[in-house]
């Protein structure tokens, strides 16, 4: 254990044991492993009460996620006013369905029990704000299915934390791909040149919330984890989904169809593990993965599938680290017959993504610009300042800075949508039940495709 974090969480009096008054959303953190957990609580949000239960055991997890709360409430600009209550101890689940001190259950932490942790709070009449991968393996699919009509008969509210759909480029692709001035007509592309790509690659090594985010050793044991394909993959299964068939319900048994699907490792060294899990001696559940001084963590991986026809192909990486000054990246590229849709991030972007049209035939270039000109006028009341740059041959939408808030406040965006359907579960948009399935449907077929030999 880290004595510093400890101290940090002592000087912040987090650990307390005092009741808030009475509000009508009541935090219960279950087993917060990754710092997503965390981020939840990154501001106040209004309608939660302040005392947020954390019920997990005592252990590096736990200490890690007091600590990042901490920094929260001892920051000098808009510091947050969290009072915790920890509850530390084994069979965290267990006691928290006990107990049940609140209303709403939140999950970011081991992805192999995270169904079993999701399903066990529905059953116990409990609201869920999950992030993802809700299931890692295509075994656990049942289960996602009985948790989903579950909350549907009790009318409560599980809710995927897709932070992604938050993203002011995504929004503005979104709008811009069902403007047929723009995009012409989407295709259906092939399995060599999809309609749509996508690829979001990620670092291990990173800082977050100002300092370095330690990983645990489980972490690295894709057992737990889960692969690049069942854990970032949801993001991209659910972008594709929600922005070429907004507000629609995918049928996972008719609308898809999984093509293929690969996977590799990034190789790690002894060295670089010691430093990502902030260990100095790796836990022999981390050991016995490797295969000497090396462990072969498969982090990567690559679907082909189609949607309705329509082809899709999508890659996630994760490498050590980022080059210098460089961050994680992000592309996704719709085709239409009269215009591309293109989200690149990365060095010429200054590692921030931004959005280009691109023309695809140059004779038409005039049309193209004075069509998105039209529909970014049409968005001036919603979305005030977006304009346009020709940067000959493409066009980028210039985005005021305002609308960048980054991925970090992404998630209080996320827990506002949930507690608004919170009160108002019959709110919840009933396609979501059938695209959850349809997301984690692609990802788990998917991840056992890539194991085939």
């Amino acid at each position: 254990m880290r004595s510093s974090v400890l101290a940090v969480v002592l000087a912040a009096g987090l650990a307390v044991s005092v009741r808030a008054e009475d509000e009508a959303v009541r935090l219960m953190t279950l087993d917060p492993g990754h710092f997503h957990a965390a981020l939840i609580q990154k501001e106040m949000v209004p309608g939660v009460d302040a005392t947020v239960h954390v019920y997990a055991p005592l252990g590096q997890d736990l200490l890690l996620h007091l600590g990042r709360v901490a920094a929260f409430n001892n920051r000098l600009e808009n510091p947050t006013r969290w009072r915790l209550e920890v509850h530390a101890g084994p069979d965290a689940r267990a006691r928290m369905l006990r107990e049940k001190p609140g209303n709403v259950v939140v999950l970011s932490g081991r992805n192999r029990t995270k169904i079993d942790d999701l399903l066990a709070s529905v059953e116990a009449g409990l609201n869920v704000l999950a992030d993802k991968p809700w299931i890692v393996e295509a075994a656990e699919f049942p289960k996602l299915e009985r948790a989903l009509d579950l909350a549907a008969k009790k009318q409560l509210v599980a809710y995927d934390i897709m932070t992604e759909r938050s993203e002011i480029t995504t929004i503005l692709q979104r709008e811009l791909l069902h403007d047929r001035a723009v995009v012409g007509t989407v295709g259906p592309g092939s399995a060599e040149a999809p309609a749509v790509e996508m690829e979001s690659v990620h670092q291990l090594l990173k800082a977050v919330a100002g300092a370095v985010n330690l990983r645990p050793a489980w972490f690295f044991d894709t057992r737990e984890q889960g692969e690049a394909l069942a854990d970032v993959g949801t993001h991209l299964v659910d972008l594709v989904q929600w922005m070429l068939y907004p507000d629609q319900a995918i049928d996972y048994r008719a609308d898809l169809r999984v093509l293929s699907a690969r996977r590799w490792p990034t190789v790690l060294d002894r060295a670089q593990l010691v430093r990502l899990t902030g260990d100095r001696q790796l836990a022999p559940s981390l050991v016995s993965l490797m295969q000497g001084e090396r462990l072969d963590y498969f982090a990567n991986g690559e679907v082909s599938y189609t949607l309705r026809g329509t082809h899709a192909r999508l890659k996630v990486l994760w490498n050590y680290q980022a080059p210098e000054g460089g961050g994680d990246t992000h592309r996704a590229v719709v085709r239409g017959s009269r215009a591309r849709l293109e989200i690149l991030q990365g060095a010429e972007q200054r590692w921030r993504p931004e959005l280009y049209v691109v023309p695809v035939v140059a004779s038409e270039a005039g049309f193209v610009r004075a069509a998105v000109e039209r529909r970014l006028a049409a968005l001036a009341e919603e979305r005030p300042g977006l304009t346009l740059q020709d940067e000959g041959g493409r066009l980028r939408v210039v985005i005021p800075d305002g609308y960048r808030v980054g991925h970090e406040a992404h998630f209080g965006q996320v827990t506002r949508r949930f507690l608004g359907y919170l009160k108002d579960p019959a709110s919840l948009p009933r396609w979501e039940q059938a695209n959850m399935l349809a997301k984690y449907w692609v990802t788990t077929q998917a991840v056992e495709l890539s194991r085939r030999p």
